[in-house]
């Protein structure tokens, strides 16, 4: 069997943090199907990074600088997918997000800083005529619904980030702008890679997991792929769990 066919020709593409896990899945499977991919990562340029990014567009981008968002919506005037990706659990830098300048810098990168980008590119998003309508898709997390006590302040921000998709959705549906988000399960990636190494934390995941394993960056790219694509023109505000079964298993 192989992955699914998508055909997104012509379809300018902004996916933030598009230089590893998710993200770069994301970018990756755009280009493929054909569309013009805009990256963003935290370095000058991506010359600086060891992964091939020949075929992307790069800009630079601090998702918790407000002025560093909107130069890089600036620099897309011409825009019909949007993915909010970027960022990042601060407990993997071995930050305490009980800290409450921690905690708050979290629910600043993760949901303000989408937020702000999602805003930021909204006349973009207006004036574009991709088919299906422009689109809009954040990045949610199991601590979307779960209470995970390593990460207050990440599950904060993703909690908050349902409920915006909610709200941008009801309120840019008349613009043809569609805003969904993609909830992952335990995926990996750079930060998941600890995490993935311990078998103290994936062992009670997999445990509850009906499908067996855990996640990897393009099955939540395809969900990616498939909310801004033509076949989903009818479906906005909705948040779909991507997870193997995890949030319906007890």
């Amino acid at each position: 069997m192989t992955g699914p066919t998508w055909d997104f020709t012509g379809a300018r593409v902004l996916v933030t943090g598009g230089t590893s896990g998710i993200g770069a899945a994301a970018a990756a499977a755009y280009r493929a199907a054909g569309a013009e991919v805009t990256i963003t990562g935290t370095r000058g340029g991506a010359a600086d990074y060891d992964a091939d990014l020949a075929g992307y567009r790069y800009l630079q981008l601090d998702v918790e600088d407000g002025a560093s968002i909107d130069a890089a919506a600036a620099a897309c005037p011409s825009l019909d997918i949007l993915v909010n990706n970027a960022g990042i659990a601060l407990p993997s830098l071995g930050l305490d997000e009980y800290e409450p300048e921690v905690f708050a810098r979290a629910v600043n990168m993760l949901l303000v800083g989408a937020f702000r980008m999602t805003r930021q590119c909204r006349d973009a998003l207006r004036a574009s005529q991709w088919a299906g309508g422009a689109a809009v898709v954040g990045i949610a997390s199991m601590s979307s619904y779960f209470g995970i006590p390593i990460v207050p302040g990440y599950g904060a921000a993703k909690t908050g980030l349902v409920g915006l998709t909610r709200t941008l959705a009801a309120a840019w549906g008349a613009d043809g702008i569609r805003v969904n988000a993609v909830a992952a399960g335990l995926t990996r990636s750079g930060m998941t890679a600890g995490t993935f190494a311990q078998e103290a934390w994936t062992a009670p995941t997999l445990a509850r997991t009906p499908l067996g394993r855990l996640g990897e960056p393009d099955d939540i790219a395809s969900a990616i792929l498939f909310l801004s694509s033509p076949a989903a023109a009818w479906i906005t505000g909705q948040t779909l769990a991507v997870d193997g079964g995890y949030t319906v298993s007890g």
